[in-house]
């Protein structure tokens, strides 16, 4: 099961990280005259519902505009990449029922996802960050991030804070 994150207060609205909302027409509600900021898309995949949660509030206070989703496992992400979803980053767990980050990340790279895929593990030995990343990620941090590790994120794909 997915869900996104919503956040409307009317139906056919849903809610982005900069605090503005979008309606169902893509009108923008209080956005200013600037040029508008990339939307970054993030999927958060963890089977811990406190870390999706966590992570779901730091994502949507980075500064950039936010649409994140998450899934409770690895079978779920990949799921969502066959229906054709995509997403920018992939915030990735490690030990989940079902499908775990390693073998998540090893069958998105066979399928061609070439999305930022992080690791976020409660493992902290070198050698099993190492094996995690072995797998086709493009970096791993310790859990649960912190708005300066999401931000050290963002500076890596080039993302307009």
């Amino acid at each position: 099961m997915s869900m996104q994150v919503v956040g409307a207060a009317s139906p056919g609205s849903r809610s982005v990280g900069s605090g503005k909302a979008e309606m169902g027409d893509g009108t923008r509600v209080g956005s200013t005259s600037a040029p508008a900021k990339k939307k970054l898309s993030v999927l958060i995949v963890d089977d811990d519902s406190m870390i999706r949660t966590i992570h779901t509030i730091l994502v949507n206070r980075v500064g950039v505009e936010v649409e994140s989703q998450v899934a409770e496992n690895g079978k779920v992400a990949v799921d969502l990449f066959r229906s054709g979803e995509s997403f920018d980053v992939i915030l990735m767990d490690w030990e989940m029922p079902v499908m775990n980050g390693i073998e998540a990340t090893k069958e998105l790279r066979k399928m061609g996802v070439s999305s930022m895929i992080v690791g976020v593990t409660s493992h902290s030995m070198d050698v099993e960050k190492d094996t995690f990343m072995a797998a086709g990620l493009d970096d791993c941090y310790g859990k649960p991030l912190s708005i300066k590790i999401l931000k050290n994120i963002l500076q890596k794909m080039k993302i307009d804070r």
